[in-house]
């Protein structure tokens, strides 16, 4: 890539603007799906495209194309509409013009040295097992890899080219007794490493017979209970009703949820810790430098219960006077970076799971999840399993239930952190049309008083 950084780099040079970056990205990859016993969708990929940003007087221009070709003429036309949309100078947090050139992660398998025959292979023994299980009546089985190659070039100085490589695999099997219908998904992935997705019979099938079987579980009796969160459904829970409102962005523009969510007040316990960092090395949302060129972070939101952090990109950081947190994000060429979370958890404790659990006489176990929403402050998830815990033991299997609450009110009430953290790296977030981006999420079990759960 040494031509295209010296074309890039002469590109940017020479206009009038405060700020302009350029990023050239070639992607590739391949896709199977099955839709019930059909093979719905498979194929391979390859993209090659970039796109220019520009800022004049805190006006942005962004200008994406297919083809490296005639880069300055792009690059004055994301200037001229940087010069339109103009209005009051701002000024971009400082970062350090970096030049890096990054290698990929890759585990043991890269996904891309694998032939596509083998992975359809490897896909239709899954979809087997789970049209092998009486009850099943339609399945959603889906595998993705990909490879992106970034070249970015900023007006400051920086050049970086960094590769990431991806995996992702989802199943999701219902069976239906009438009207009753029930579901049952996993969804796993990587950073670079085929080997997650091989291996996964047993997962496969007890996924297949939990749908059934829950069929005849009962309903939870709704109320307020102690409820024991998963690793996942905690991950979960933390990335999307607490996540969500740490991005800047949304809080600059929310001036009542920029007011709640003030450095130094305190939403937790002393045990709740809180972090996202794309620092944390190995995962989904890994990488070492975001898309602006902010170096990664691993950066603590809530520290001994006390909010003490957000997430920036240079032009958040810059309006609220703090430092660039690298979660500035793109999905690919044809978006502007904003900002994004990257790998979000709750940081271990000291608790075991038995522990968490022994002095419950009656509570909820929940885990995993497959649905629910958050609005502001306000969140509903709906649990992929859920079980009775009784005199400190888990009991019977319910029918998934719903937890809702305000988040600060939750985060209070959690009064115990386990000591087995694990990480979720089957997600993929949305926002601003811009979906599905790599992230993971995580926790270890975490213990909540008093969460109101919904059943019948």
């Amino acid at each position: 890539m040494a031509e295209l950084r010296d074309r890039i780099e002469a590109a940017l040079k020479g206009h009038h603007a405060d700020y302009i970056e350029m990023r050239v990205e070639e992607a590739e990859g391949s896709r199977i799906m099955y839709r019930g016993r059909d093979l719905e969708d498979i194929g391979r990929t390859a993209t090659l495209g970039g796109c220019v940003r520009a800022m004049v007087k805190g006006g942005w221009g962004f200008v994406s194309f297919n083809s490296p070709t005639r880069l300055r003429d792009k690059v004055a036309l994301a200037v001229r509409q940087a010069r339109l949309a103009s209005s009051e100078a701002i000024q971009l947090a400082p970062v350090e013009p970096v030049v890096d050139i990054v290698p990929p992660f890759i585990g043991k398998v890269d996904p891309l040295d694998i032939p596509l025959p083998h992975k359809k292979q490897m896909l239709d023994e899954y979809n087997e097992i789970v049209w092998s299980t009486p009850g099943i009546t339609t399945s959603i089985l889906g595998y993705a890899d990909g490879r992106r190659r970034t070249a970015l070039a900023t007006s400051e100085g920086t050049y970086i080219e960094q590769r990431k490589v991806d995996v992702s695999f989802r199943l999701s099997a219902m069976a239906r007794a009438d009207s009753d219908v029930q579901q049952s998904a996993i969804s796993i992935g990587s950073n670079g490493d085929f080997t997650v997705v091989q291996g996964l019979q047993k997962q496969v099938k007890e996924v297949a017979e939990r749908a059934v079987a829950l069929l005849k579980a009962p309903y939870a009796k709704g109320g307020e209970y102690t409820v024991v969160l998963d690793p996942i459904l905690a991950g979960v829970f933390t990335h999307e009703a607490f996540g969500h409102l740490s991005e800047s962005d949304f809080l600059y523009e929310h001036e009542e949820m920029k007011k709640i969510m003030s450095l130094g007040r305190k939403f937790g316990p002393p045990i709740l810790n809180i972090v996202d960092g794309a620092a944390v090395p190995g995962l989904r949302g890994s990488f070492k430098y975001d898309d602006e060129g902010a170096r990664s972070t691993r950066t603590h939101l809530i520290k001994e219960g006390y909010l003490v952090g957000r997430l920036h990109s240079r032009e958040t950081a810059g309006k609220m006077s703090e430092s660039a947190t690298g979660n500035a994000r793109a999905l690919d060429f044809r978006f502007p970076p904003i900002v994004r979370m990257t790998n979000t958890f709750i940081e271990q404790g000291k608790t075991s799971f038995d522990d968490m659990i022994a002095d419950i006489k009656l509570g909820v176990y929940a885990r995993n999840w497959y649905g629910g929403m958050t609005s502001m402050e306000q969140f509903t998830f709906s649990a992929g399993e859920a079980y009775m815990i009784r005199n400190g033991k888990v009991a019977e299997m319910l029918r998934p239930v719903m937890l809702s609450g305000n988040v600060f009110a939750t985060l209070e009430q959690v009064e115990a952190v386990g000591n087995d953290l694990h990480m979720n790296q089957g997600g993929g977030c949305g926002k601003g049309g811009q979906i599905p981006l790599p992230v993971s999420d995580g926790s270890p079990h975490i213990r909540i008083r008093n969460l109101l759960v919904g059943g019948k």
